[in-house]
């Protein structure tokens, strides 16, 4: 590990350093709650370090990241008001909140041993002063091994950087030197051995202003010795760790199952789903760029707006959320646009399209349209759209969000949901109910088979479609001799 920005600055660690729980719009929205104040826990300041690496003990499973900003006091500050907090602000990096999952249980929320281990709390490389930067115009993007995972900034924020100032010093002295982690968004999740993380803290307004990018790479370290609370982790924690809802916190689509998925229809897909309940999973509108296309994969989620001046002379250009997505999409992932089935500007084209074949995406799904469409189409990515057009995506869409919510041809995408399309269509299938649809889909094709010889043999479809129970006999034993 080496010396970190901090110290070198000032001479000394920092006396306190405090971290704040939930505090972006992001991350509330994908935990499902969102708090109405502030609340904190401290981290110690042995944990302070900067670039280097950070071991995760043998035995141990969830050491979690998350990127954040993080304030550096300049002057005292006790009993400021909001107006005047941010004059108390000497510089602003880039931090990483590590910790390891598999003892949050042991301190009942204050994170002592969770979050409080030597390194676990990296910060610089280089220091902004504050008087450089807009409270709210500061953004944190994370990478894990070179992939995007968090991009936001301090406008996303639930609790602007002046308020959490002011809350804390109505009990305390914050003092030079002193820390504040001003929480992470959406993204963070869990770096096995070997992983490196990088984050960088950086000025909108003019990103040559930055922190620098921020490294740590995951090592594998000796066990915790045996006394005391021993590592322990099961599927809530699991969940919290990665950043996924605990039905979804561990791969549901496996290659065997993408296997199997590839082998049926959308269409008895679709007709499972509906025995179920659920009546509104079809993507509407979309057909494959190039007929015969299949997908199978998990979803990823970017969403647009209705173009609007000022909004797309701050979202559009640079590394959009368009970017963001592109980059960010992972082997056998599917990324879905929601462009309000609006098909008359492109929200795709073809080198977005490539890099995302490079980064081994499992297709692309918009309800918008898409441009350079013969490029497209010869990638051999399967791409479903809506239909084509030359416009680029300014003429009617703002690039707004990534891995969130949305609606894409009517039907609720989330992320992590698994996305099937054929030449019928596409559709949406929850994660808790693949295994359940796919196994039941898979029944109603071999029956369908088997219904389809009857009838080519010359048997009528009276109590043979629907199957009855006379046929349903024979049909069983017709199944058990192909097993």
């Amino acid at each position: 590990m080496t010396s970190d920005a901090v110290t070198a600055a000032l001479g000394h660690r920092p006396g306190k350093v405090i971290a704040v729980h939930l505090s972006y719009r992001s991350r509330a929205e994908q935990r499902g709650r969102t708090p109405s104040q502030p609340s904190y826990f401290l981290k110690t300041s042995s944990s302070v370090t900067g670039s280097g690496t950070v071991a995760r003990p043998e035995g141990t499973e969830l050491l979690g990241f998350e990127g954040e900003i993080a304030l550096v006091i300049g002057k005292p500050a006790l009993r400021v008001a909001p107006e005047t907090a941010w004059e108390h602000v000497g510089w602003v990096t880039a931090s990483n909140d590590l910790g390891l999952h598999d003892l949050r249980y042991a301190d009942k929320g204050s994170n002592v041993r969770s979050k409080g281990g030597d390194g676990y709390t990296p910060l610089g490389p280089d220091l902004i002063p504050a008087e450089h930067l807009r409270p709210d115009r500061i953004g944190i993007r994370t990478w894990l091994d070179g992939a995007l995972v968090q991009n936001d900034t301090s406008a996303g924020l639930l609790f602007p950087f002046a308020l959490l100032i002011a809350d804390l010093s109505r009990v305390m002295t914050l003092e030079p030197g002193d820390v504040i982690l001003t929480g992470t968004p959406a993204g963070s999740s869990v770096a096995q051995p070997g992983a490196r993380i990088d984050v960088e803290v950086f000025s909108l307004d003019d990103p040559t202003t930055t922190s620098g990018k921020l490294s740590t790479t995951v090592t594998e370290g000796p066990p915790l010795p045996g006394w005391g609370h021993p590592p322990t982790v099961d599927e809530s924690q699991r969940a919290d760790a990665w950043g996924t809802p605990v039905a979804s916190a561990r791969p549901v689509l496996t290659e065997a199952i993408r296997e199997r998925l590839h082998g049926v229809a959308v269409a008895t897909l679709s007709v499972q789903l509906r025995k179920r309940g659920f009546d509104h999973v079809s993507i509407e509108g979309v057909r494959p760029l190039v007929p015969g296309s299949t997908i199978v994969g998990t979803a990823r989620t970017l969403r647009y707006v209705p173009y609007r001046k000022d909004l797309f002379a701050e979202h559009g250009g640079g590394f959009n959320a368009q970017k963001q997505a592109i980059e960010s999409v992972g082997a056998g992932e599917v990324l879905v646009m929601e462009a309000r089935q609006d098909p008359s500007a492109g929200t795709l084209g073809d080198i977005l399209a490539l890099r995302a074949k490079v980064r081994g995406a499992a297709g692309i799904v918009t309800d918008g349209a898409v441009r350079d469409a013969g490029p497209v189409g010869e990638l051999g990515l399967p791409v479903y759209c809506a239909g084509t057009h030359p416009a680029v995506l300014g003429r009617r869409h703002v690039p707004w969000e990534t891995d969130t919510t949305i609606s894409c041809g009517g039907a609720t995408v989330c992320p992590g949901d698994i996305i099937v399309a054929d030449d019928d269509g596409a559709i949406v299938i929850p994660p808790s109910l693949v295994a359940e649809v796919l196994t039941a889909a898979e029944i109603q094709e071999q029956e369908e088979t088997f219904i389809a010889e009857r009838v080519a043999d010359g048997e009528s479809v009276e109590g043979l479609y629907p199957m009855g129970p006379r046929w349903k006999a024979a049909f069983e034993q017709w199944r058990a001799e192909r097993r």
